[in-house]
Formats: C-alpha cells, structure tokens, sequence
C-alpha cells in the first residue's frame, strides 16, 4: 500500500505518532477513555492531573482542535508501509533486524528503551536496538571522527564555539512525506526546503486528492505549518 493509499484509507501522520493514534482512537470511540484525554473537564483528566501534575493534560487537550479535522488522522502509516514488509521479510528469511533508533528521539522510544533495554531476546519478534542510548551528538561525533560516508542531504558536519556538532544541511530525514514533528520546526521547514530542492513533488504533495494530490496543503493550513 503506497502512502497516497494509507492517508486515504487510514489517514494522515501529524503532530507525533502518540497524538495521531490518540485522535483516531478518539474519533473512532467518542465516549471512550482516550476521548476523555481531550476534555479538560474530564473525570480521567482530573485524575492523571492530580496524580503527575496540572500541566499533564495540557499534552493532548491543546490538539483537541484535531478531532474535528476535515480529513483522517492515523499514525499507521509507519505500520502498513514499513513495520509490516519488515516482519514479513523476518517470517521468510528467519533473520531478525538491527533498529538504528535512539530513545531521545521521542517519549515512546525513550519509555520503550527503559522497559526493553537495547535488546528484545523474548519477544515474538526479537530485535537489537544497539544505538538506543546514543544522543545525535554521539552520532555526529562518531561519523567525523571516523570519516563514515553519509547521505549528502545533510551538508557538512561541523561544530559550533561550545564544541557542539550540526549539520549544514537537514538534521533529521525519513519519509519526505510525513508531517510528524513539522510544526516544531524552524522555517524552512521540510515542506518550504522540498518546494526549493524538489518542486514536483511538492506540487504533487499540495495538490488536492480530488485532482490526483495527497491534499497536504490543506492539512498543513489547518494545523498551522507554512509550506511556501
């Protein structure tokens, strides 16, 4: 299933994948728990308030906007599109993957990390996660040390006055669809760099799905994230 298919179907990736879930969750069951995460007056709210804090709620409730969104919202698009080839190439090589993913790249992999560890032995689907504990620091620094080849996407390596390394180009990459984490970004952001690097598929990113688009622009209007 291709991305255009999943957002569709299932609909599209925005904010994080905690908070998509969560909205469709929500929107799927309107009177259920996860709905109750979204209104403030919440019995459910009020209780996970008193037990980590008043600002706890605030995590879902200021994206209550997102579930009278004109269009889907789902996080599966991270399941259909890679999860699931993965675990199927698993099932018919009986090998099993190496995951280059760090825990303070998001809250879910960092409480996943502190319940896993790096490595998954007795787990239906084993794996090894050997950079968990890594920071993008360490990745940066290990790659100018030892002069590993790296995509070009990223520019140079370099590092600032307090010794800290950055790239000249983009500092994260994936798919160049997504709009996960977008609205945290600095301008340019991934849309406005992409109109510049790659102006097709921008267009084919904005244009409307009724018109053969993924009909992003509307979706990047309604949470607030420039994109020219």
């Amino acid at each position: 299933m291709n991305f255009k298919r999943v957002i569709k179907e299932c609909g599209y990736p925005i904010i994080s994948k905690e908070v998509s879930k969560m909205v469709e969750t929500a929107k799927h069951k309107p009177n259920g728990r996860v709905a109750q995460l979204f209104d403030i007056n919440s019995d459910r709210v009020r209780e996970k308030t008193k037990k980590y804090g008043k600002n706890w709620g605030e995590t879902y409730i200021k994206y209550q906007y997102l579930l009278n969104a004109p269009f889907k919202i789902s996080n599966r698009c991270c399941d259909i599109m890679k999860k699931k080839p993965s675990k199927q190439y698993t099932k018919e090589t009986g090998t099993y993957p190496f995951i280059g993913t760090m825990a303070c790249e998001s809250r879910m992999r960092k409480n996943g990390w502190l319940q896993t560890g790096c490595n998954i032995f007795d787990s239906d689907r084993p794996k090894s996660m050997p950079l968990s504990f890594w920071t993008e620091q360490d990745i940066l620094h290990y790659i100018k040390e030892f002069g590993l080849e790296y995509a070009p996407i990223y520019g140079e390596i370099k590092s600032n006055e307090r010794g800290e390394y950055y790239t000249t180009g983009v500092d994260r990459s994936g798919c160049m669809f997504c709009v996960f984490g977008c609205h945290l970004e600095k301008q340019p952001n991934r849309f406005q760099r992409l109109k510049e690097t790659h102006p097709k598929i921008w267009e084919f990113c904005m244009k409307p799905t009724d018109k053969g688009g993924l009909g992003m622009k509307e979706v990047l209007d309604y949470i607030n994230v420039p994109y020219e």
